[in-house]
């Protein structure tokens, strides 16, 4: 609405006749201009987004990581329900910088007042190029309801896993563009004696440079004659190409529960040292050395 149109709306007429008149206008126009304004804020109101909805009150979201979790790179987005509405999900995805795409969960889950659930979701690979530092990095889980309202929550990583999952795989794909490990055949051995898992250097021909320096004992197996890290200190990169190694082991427990209970007896962790940075890597055996390694303990301590 043009000013001078207000002015007519509100009576307001031509300047000048006598005083009351000058007066009348004066008012005429401060009624016009606060219209204009009101009108203003009106338009703007219409233009603004509608504020995002939010959880019930009472609604508390975490990101975690059980120790199960680890060889599988699954985690657990925990739902404790402390409200009086029942939640009705359809949809969860975990949207974060640091993983290369989103992790999604599509399907319904309902949680009454008062519950706690564990909404388990399988996780991405990291993102280890182009991806922003860590005071950049936006995380976000995105629930979608019955109905479809969507909740947008900020990732509450309280154990702070990603970031550690983040930086041992970047590692690993940084050491991967100069050679990869893998663990290649496993002699078990008799009761007292050690067995060997050979562990397998491939250089990639990347550039950069790339050593070895331990292996870490596992809550299962230790090293021969060693109660600490085996030490290796190979060095793989540009003509340096170690021959595949051979790890002596014994099991560092033979209580039976420790094999029929194992998650993580058979994930070795190795520290290395690339051009720029270091750290330690994970690195699993497979599902089919897995089974000979905790068949072997069972052997070698007698109830196999």
């Amino acid at each position: 609405m043009r000013t001078t149109s207000l002015f007519r709306a509100h009576g307001c007429g031509k300047p000048g006749e006598s005083a009351g008149a000058t007066r009348q206008r004066r008012r005429c126009a401060r009624a016009a201009l606060a219209t204009l304004a009101v009108a203003a804020a009106a338009a703007l109101a219409g233009c603004a987004p509608d504020p995002a909805p939010t959880l019930p009150e009472g609604v508390r979201v975490t990101l975690q990581q059980l120790r199960s979790d680890v060889a599988d790179r699954t985690a657990q987005v925990r739902v404790a329900n402390g409200s009086d509405t029942e939640l009705l999900i359809t949809r969860l995805e975990l949207h974060d910088d640091w993983f290369d795409g989103p992790a999604v969960r599509d399907r319904d889950s309902t949680i009454t007042p008062g519950r706690t659930v564990d909404l388990r979701i399988d996780l991405p690979p990291s993102a280890c190029e182009g991806e922003p530092d860590a005071d950049a990095r936006e995380s976000v889980l995105v629930f979608t309801m019955r109905g479809g309202t969507e909740y947008r929550v900020p990732t509450e990583d309280s154990l702070g896993f990603t970031g550690r999952l983040h930086e041992r795989e970047c590692l690993a794909h940084d050491a991967a563009a100069v050679a990869s490990l893998s663990w290649g055949a496993f002699t078990p051995s008799a009761a007292g004696e050690p067995a060997t898992l050979q562990l397998d250097i491939a250089p990639a021909g990347g550039d950069g440079s790339l050593r070895i320096v331990e292996v870490l004992p596992t809550n299962l197996l230790r090293f021969a004659d060693v109660t600490a890290p085996l030490p290796l200190g190979l060095e793989v990169g540009g003509r340096a190409q170690p021959a595949p190694v051979d790890v002596p082991l014994v099991p560092s427990r033979c209580d039976p529960h420790a094999v029929q209970e194992d998650k993580r007896g058979t994930v070795f962790t190795v520290a290395i040292e690339t051009d720029s940075v270091s750290g330690v890597i994970e690195l699993p055996a497979t599902a089919d050395q897995r089974a000979r390694i905790l068949s072997w303990v069972a052997a070698w301590c007698g109830y196999g």
